[in-house]
């Protein structure tokens, strides 16, 4: 049974009143929840407490959920638009891709460079690359963001971003080469590539 199938099961018992199918849910997807808001608001304490308004919001809202997406592009869309409204009724900006993101990046980032990273030259090199991602993904524009974090950084498959984003496939991937052109445009001064490198 894949994970999607599983999930709907259990999103399926809930529909017949198993509180405890939605408490394996939240389980599931707490932490994910959790390093996703982690993106985008700073204070911990509000993450926990969007993340939590979040699980609620879904729980009333599991009756509309109609399988067409994966159950977790539905709450990460739920977890979104929340984190947005709360971060809007205070007045304050989300970040697009904040520290954390950095630290996820920086540990992927050895397919860019392939120098060793125990010396002090790799470690600044890293930190180098993982600025330049960080800046680079801040820089594009907000569809192209959306498109390259969904895949690099959640690892959405392109059926499952087409569905979060409400665009063919083809505009996915058409997004997340664009995408991955401007960071490769950024990388190429620190790792010395020409313009026909990809990386």
């Amino acid at each position: 049974m894949s994970e999607r199938d599983a999930d709907l099961l259990l999103v399926e018992r809930v529909r017949q009143g198993d509180k405890r199918a939605f408490e394996l849910l939240v389980e599931k997807y707490r932490r994910k929840i959790g390093r996703l808001l982690a993106r985008m608001v700073r204070d911990p304490e509000e993450v926990q407490d969007i993340a939590q308004e979040t699980f609620i919001k879904a729980y009333r809202a599991l009756p509309q959920f109609r399988g067409d997406a994966a159950f977790y592009t539905w709450l990460y869309r739920i977890a979104v638009n929340t984190a947005k409204n709360y971060m809007t009724a205070r007045n304050r900006e989300m970040s697009t891709v904040s520290e954390v993101a950095g630290e996820e990046e920086e540990g992927g980032e050895e397919r860019y460079a392939a120098p060793d990273i125990d010396t002090p030259e790799g470690h600044l090199l890293s930190k180098q690359i993982a600025y330049a991602v960080n800046e680079a993904v801040e820089a594009l524009p907000e569809e192209l963001r959306t498109a390259i974090t969904l895949r690099e950084i959640e690892g959405m498959s392109y059926e499952d971003i087409a569905n979060f984003m409400g665009c063919p496939i083809g505009t996915v991937r058409s997004r997340i080469f664009r995408a991955r052109e401007a960071i490769a445009a950024k990388l190429r001064p620190i790792l010395g590539t020409s313009e026909d490198q990809r990386w």
